[in-house]
C-alpha cells in the first residue's frame, strides 16, 4: 500500500461504473488520498464519490478549458489543494488506416492529445510542489496493434508531452509519468475480454502469462502518486512484459476465435 495520507487527487475519466479510472480512484482513496472524480455522467460519479468520501465533478469535458479549470478548482476549494492528477480517459477506434475518416481522427486527437494537453495545463496551474501528474497511456504507443493508428499516434504524442512537463516542472519537485497497459480487462474491452479465445491469444504474448487488470494499473498509479517515487518523464510499462514481444495480429485473433467455435460441442 502506498502512503497517500494528506494528499489530494483528481482522477479524470471515472464516469463509467467499474472502469479503470474508478478502480484507480478507489485505490488512491484506500491509500489515504482525498479524491475528486470527474467525467461526463453524474450518476456513476456521484455514487463513486459517496463510496470513497470524495467529490464528483460531472459534465466535465476533457476538451473544455473552462470545465478543466472548474475541476482543478473543485480540488482546491473542496480539499485545500492538489497533489495528484490522473488522466485515464480514452477511446478505442479499431479501423484500417485508409478507412479512418477526418472526423474520427479529429475526435481521437481532441480527446487523447489536445484534451490531455489541456488537462495537464489546468492541473499544473494549481498543483502543489512535489506533486505527481500521471497519464494512462498504452503499450501500443511503442509496439504495433493492427488497425489502431489514430489511437496509437495520439497516445504516443501525449507520452512525449509528459516528458516535456517532467523537464519543465521538475524544479518544483513535480513528477510526470505515463503508465502503459496492454490488453486489460475493463468495461471498454468487455466484448473481447469475455471471449476466452481472444484473451488466450493475447496472453500467449505476455511473458508473465496473463493479460492485465485495472487493479494492476491502479497499483502502479498509487506508487507513482506517492512520495516514494523518484522517477519522472518515463513510461512505466505495466503490461506483463508485453513490450518485449508483440500483440497478436488480426489474423491470429480471428483464427483463434474460429477454432474455438469449431471446437464447441454441437447442440
Amino acid at each position: 500500500m502506498a502512503n497517500l495520507d494528506g494528499k489530494v487527487a483528481v482522477v479524470m475519466g471515472a464516469a463509467n461504473p467499474d472502469n479503470m479510472a474508478q478502480v484507480i480512484a478507489r485505490r488512491l482513496a484506500s491509500d489515504g488520498a482525498k479524491v475528486v472524480v470527474a467525467g461526463r455522467n453524474a450518476g456513476p460519479l456521484e455514487a463513486l464519490a459517496e463510496e470513497i468520501g470524495g467529490i464528483a465533478v460531472a459534465d466535465c469535458d476533457l476538451t473544455s478549458e473552462e470545465d478543466l479549470a472548474r475541476l482543478a478548482n473543485s480540488a482546491v476549494e473542496g480539499f485545500g489543494g492538489l497533489d495528484i492528477a490522473v488522466n485515464a480517459t480514452g477511446w478505442g477506434l479499431l479501423k484500417p488506416f485508409l478507412k479512418n475518416t477526418k472526423e474520427e481522427v479529429e475526435k481521437m486527437a481532441a480527446l487523447q492529445f489536445t484534451g490531455a494537453f489541456l488537462f495537464y495545463q489546468a492541473m499544473l496551474r494549481v498543483m502543489n510542489d512535489g506533486g505527481s501528474l500521471i497519464q494512462i497511456s498504452s503499450a501500443t504507443a511503442s509496439i504495433m496493434l493492427e488497425d489502431h493508428a489514430a489511437y496509437m499516434g495520439t497516445k504516443a504524442g501525449a507520452d512525449h508531452v509528459i516528458r516535456c512537463v517532467a523537464n519543465e516542472f521538475g524544479h518544483r519537485g513535480i513528477r510526470a509519468n505515463s503508465v502503459a497497459p496492454g490488453f486489460t480487462v475493463t468495461p471498454m474491452t468487455e466484448a473481447a475480454s469475455k471471449n476466452e479465445a481472444i484473451v488466450d491469444t493475447f496472453a500467449r504474448e505476455y511473458p508473465l502469462g496473463r493479460v492485465g487488470t485495472s487493479e494492476d494499473i491502479a497499483e502502479a498509479v498509487a506508487w507513482l502518486a506517492s512520495d516514494a517515487c523518484f522517477m519522472s518523464g518515463q513510461v512505466l510499462q505495466v503490461n506483463g512484459g508485453l513490450t518485449l514481444r508483440r500483440n497478436p495480429t488480426n489474423r491470429e485473433i480471428v483464427t483463434a476465435v474460429k477454432a474455438a467455435r469449431a471446437a464447441e460441442p454441437a447442440e
